[in-house]
């Protein structure tokens, strides 16, 4: 195996163990003080940047890098807090809009706040990746297009 095989492979591992890392600490976080998820977090940030904060499922499939059934099974849950409604097709069921209620509105902006200061002790300690931050997020979105 070359250097630079390694080197990506190195990368790979050390990428998905600093996600797995975040995602636990923002789960736990989200959890303890708005009781949601860090999954549940990112579907309504969807729901909230799609046009009149309404979006399909397939739609936010596709945003959150889940499957259709899997977004279905995510949100009943929010269904039940009333923090999402949902409008069913009457001709195909995988038309279903999703919408950001009012309350879930509030929490999310309750949970932005919870993710922002998790976000900020965590980059405290990491100066040098704070003053990349844009320039990693724009290499991280590059990632997989």
């Amino acid at each position: 195996m070359n250097t630079n095989e390694n080197e990506g492979q190195e990368f790979a591992l050390a990428f998905a163990a600093a996600w797995n890392r975040l995602e636990r600490r923002l789960d736990s976080s989200l959890g303890s003080i708005r009781g949601i998820s860090l999954a549940e977090y990112r579907l309504l940030r969807a729901l909230s940047d799609a046009p009149n904060s309404q979006a399909s499922r397939v739609e936010l499939a596709r945003t959150v890098g889940l499957t259709a059934s899997g977004v279905t099974r995510a949100l009943r849950p929010l269904e039940k807090l009333g923090v999402v409604s949902t409008v069913k097709s009457q001709r195909d069921a995988r038309l279903a809009i999703a919408t950001l209620t009012t309350a879930g509105q509030e929490l999310l902006s309750d949970a932005s706040g919870v993710v922002n200061d998790t976000m900020a002790l965590i980059l405290g300690r990491l100066p040098k990746l704070s003053a990349k931050l844009s320039r990693m997020t724009d290499l991280m979105d590059s990632i997989g297009r």
